[in-house]
């Protein structure tokens, strides 16, 4: 048997970052949680449920089941094959999300065509190719650094792949799975050393595509200005938002308890996935919110931590890697809550780790594998030991 994949099965506990597994773990456990909270009334309502309060619970448990296995399984992975697998990953990203967009194949929901129709369960590809994008791009960034100041060899063919993939967004649309992939990607090109005139010019590109994206969508518009003030259409274009806001307000410091929430009873849309945060307020309070955001503050912490330690034994791809990895659930978390708090405008993304989703739950836990073993290897490589 490989010697690596014995290395790893009898790793001793303080082998790999214990604060970062258990960060991730207090947050899927409040996740389950908090998904049952907050779904109870919808799914003892809904036909699709049989109106079976637990049903979300039920498939939310699962969902988590399989990406606790599936975790275990990517540990044992070198950090090394995830670099040769990246470039297959990321073509086999692109072909999910163009699958989605085929008649018959992809399962149209509210007005998005964001879900693969299998038999037994339903899959997200744009959850996936967020880790697809992560791995590429610290793979690209490693293979190209020699180029990678240059516009032409380095910047452009990375951009003409994003383009590619933004427009397959755009056609479901999936616009915040879009920022998250984007913005990841080219971190972590900036982070590996890619020229900075090129990289405030792509900022600038970034910037004038979203306004006219905006401009050029009158639904965009509605919640740019519900956005702005959800009180002047308290129940139309600012509707969501305006509830989310009721409920932070009602659960000022240490929440009305769990499962009391008033806003989850229909009056909250979409609860038990982009707006959990808004039903954590409200039955935690202050004090549930902080320690969420704390415990996101200290996973993306770890990850550049860990970059820091593969830095110094001169692994780039794991490095950029990790840092990606970190990027990617952070900024994702931050928007989630700042739409919950009404600090950004409404956009379709889960709470890391939290809302209910399988494929999210899977591509975070299995990111998060993949940041886990990248510092198992940093550990033995500091033993003198081959990782």
């Amino acid at each position: 048997m490989n010697k690596t994949f014995v290395l790893a099965r009898n790793a001793p506990d303080t082998e790999y970052d214990r604060s970062l597994a258990w960060a991730a773990l207090l947050l899927a456990a409040g996740g389950l949680v908090m998904v049952y909270s907050a779904s109870i009334t919808t799914a003892e309502a809904s036909r699709y449920s049989a109106n079976n309060g637990a049903w979300f619970l039920l498939r939310h448990g699962v969902f988590l089941a399989l990406a606790l296995a599936a975790a275990i399984g990517v540990f044992l992975v070198p950090a090394r094959l995830w670099q040769q697998a990246a470039p297959w990953l990321f073509f086999g990203g692109v072909l999910l999300l163009a699958a989605v967009l085929v008649p018959g194949v992809g399962r149209e929901v509210n007005g998005a065509r964001r879900w693969l129709a299998l038999p037994v369960v339903s899959v997200q590809p744009s959850e996936l190719m967020k880790l697809a994008a992560v791995l590429y791009a610290a793979d690209y960034t490693v293979r190209k650094h020699t180029v990678l100041k240059s516009f032409r060899r380095g910047l452009l063919p990375m951009l003409a792949v994003m383009l590619l993939v933004a427009w397959l967004l755009l056609r479901e649309p999936d616009f915040g799975a879009l920022v998250v992939i984007a913005a990841s990607a080219f971190a972590v090109l900036f982070l590996g050393g890619m020229n900075g005139r090129h990289f405030v010019a792509l900022l600038g590109m970034l910037a004038a595509g979203f306004v006219v994206l905006v401009l050029s969508s009158p639904y965009r518009m509605h919640r740019i200005f519900g956005y702005m003030d959800p009180w002047s259409d308290p129940f139309g274009s600012g509707y969501q938002l305006s509830h989310a806001l009721i409920a932070f307000g009602r659960g000022e410091w240490l929440g009305v308890g769990l499962g009391a929430s008033v806003e989850k009873l229909h009056y909250l849309p979409e609860a038990h996935t982009d707006f959990l945060l808004a039903v954590i307020a409200e039955e935690t309070g202050f004090l549930g919110v902080a320690l969420v955001i704390g415990l996101f503050v200290w996973i993306v912490a770890r990850a550049f931590a860990i970059s820091r330690q593969a830095v110094l034994r001169e692994r780039h791809f794991a490095a950029l890697c990790a840092q990606g990895i970190g990027i990617w659930i952070g900024l994702q978390a931050f928007i989630n809550m700042g739409v919950n708090m009404g600090l950004l405008p409404t956009k379709g993304l889960t709470l890391p780790l939290m809302s209910y989703g399988g494929s999210g739950l899977l591509a975070n836990f299995v990111a998060l594998a993949i940041l886990l073993r990248i510092d198992w290897e940093n550990r033995q490589l500091a033993r003198g030991l081959h990782a």
